[in-house]
């Protein structure tokens, strides 16, 4: 077992991330960034909690083009946002229906609307406005003067390339992730209930090191699964099922996204074939994966495998993502994607293809983009489909 990597960041960690993005607002003329979402408030913070899961109250955090980032949040998070590097902490008592940290931001943002600055905020795909739409208006009212540029570009480049400390953490929940795997032919059997077998899966998955596993999903029928983002059902497990399950278990709020196929009993020759075919896409995958490469060229080249036995052309749209802080970020590996794959991406190739009557089979690894190649940060799944 490798050794555990510290969890946090030292400070330094942080310093380097904002001066990063400060290069980048000074080049694009934004006098800051306007952050609420989770995982861009705890990039530039190391402000972790799990109470994001609560949708009452809004969290805000300003990132100056010059100077350290300033929170306006809940006084309930103050404690926690105090035990960061962040020294400027704006509260109020929340939640406020009327009142939900507008007036504070307000009072924030007021000196650049009089010199009508122009401040970014995340409009772009995969990002949300986490605060009520009435309050955002009346905010956008109460300052006439302030430009609203689009910062998803500029946010994307920071988060996309991963620092060693993020890798470290990456490389340790995707360990954890394997060892769980290793375990699961010793987990699941004829007649075991599938919902059982997902808590089987869970608490081995801790047993092993995880803090949490907030995403499993799964699927098992006799000759392959037709869906893959149901919750289980208590059905028992038969000869001849084609079981997946695909974790998303964390660590220090980062994640691991991979799969495993097996068959119970026995395995049909059509299962077999598909799982041969994913797993020689995969390996397109790892050989295409270098810097300079492209998404595009990532699902060219798996979709080129894919075809020999499924014509469909990737029907769910992509064949792997970006994985760090959230179980999906972005790139996309798609068609449509020409992200350039540069060195310290950490990213899932996820292949999949259409088969049988309706049925489905999906591959995934986890990778990091290292200069001479892709390092596999998931233990390599079974080259033949694995037969409990």
């Amino acid at each position: 077992m490798s050794e555990t990597p510290p969890r946090g960041f030292p400070e330094i960690e942080f310093v380097t991330r904002l001066g990063a993005a400060q290069t980048q607002m000074a080049d694009q003329g934004l006098s800051g960034l306007l952050l609420m979402t989770e995982a861009e408030i705890r990039y530039f913070t190391g402000f972790h909690t799990l109470f994001w899961q609560s949708p009452t109250r809004p969290w805000f955090l300003f990132v100056p083009v010059s100077g350290k980032p300033i929170a306006v949040i809940p006084e309930i998070g103050a404690a926690l946002m105090r035990s960061t590097w962040i020294e400027d902490i704006r509260t109020w008592s929340a939640p406020a229906p009327e009142d939900d940290g507008i007036s504070l931001l307000r009072d924030l943002l007021t000196p650049l609307s009089q010199i009508g600055g122009t401040i970014g905020m995340l409009k772009g795909p995969e990002t949300t406005l986490r605060m009520p739409l009435g309050d955002y208006e009346r905010l956008r009212a109460a300052l006439p003067g302030l430009q609203i540029a689009d910062a998803t570009g500029l946010i994307r480049r920071l988060r996309m390339v991963k620092s060693p400390a993020e890798i470290d953490k990456l490389a340790h929940i995707c360990a954890i992730g394997s060892r769980s795997f290793d375990a699961l032919p010793r987990l699941a059997h004829a007649g075991l209930p599938f919902d059982d077998l997902f808590r089987a899966f869970r608490r081995e998955a801790l047993s092993q090191g995880a803090d949490d596993v907030p995403y499993l999903v799964g699927g098992a029928a006799q000759g392959g699964y037709v869906d893959v983002i149901s919750p289980p059902t208590p059905t028992p497990l038969q000869d001849g099922d084609i079981v997946m399950l695909d974790t998303g278990a964390t660590w220090d709020g980062y994640f691991c996204d991979f799969d495993r196929n097996y068959a119970i009993g026995r395995a049909d020759d059509p299962s077999r074939r598909a799982y041969d075919v994913l797993w020689r896409a995969t390996q397109a995958g790892l050989e295409t994966a270098r810097p300079g490469a492209t998404c595009r060229d990532l699902f060219h080249a798996m979709s080129k495998v894919i075809s020999e036995m499924d014509d469909s052309g990737g029907d769910v749209g992509r064949l792997g993502h970006g994985l760090g802080m959230q179980l999906t970020e972005w790139p996309s590996h798609a068609a449509f994607d020409d992200t350039i794959l540069l060195e310290n991406m950490v990213l899932t190739l996820e292949p999949s293809l259409s088969y049988g009557d309706g049925r489905i089979m999906v591959h995934e690894e986890n990778i990091v983009i290292r200069a001479d190649g892709p390092e596999l940060l998931s233990t390599r799944a079974a080259p033949e489909l694995p037969v409990i």
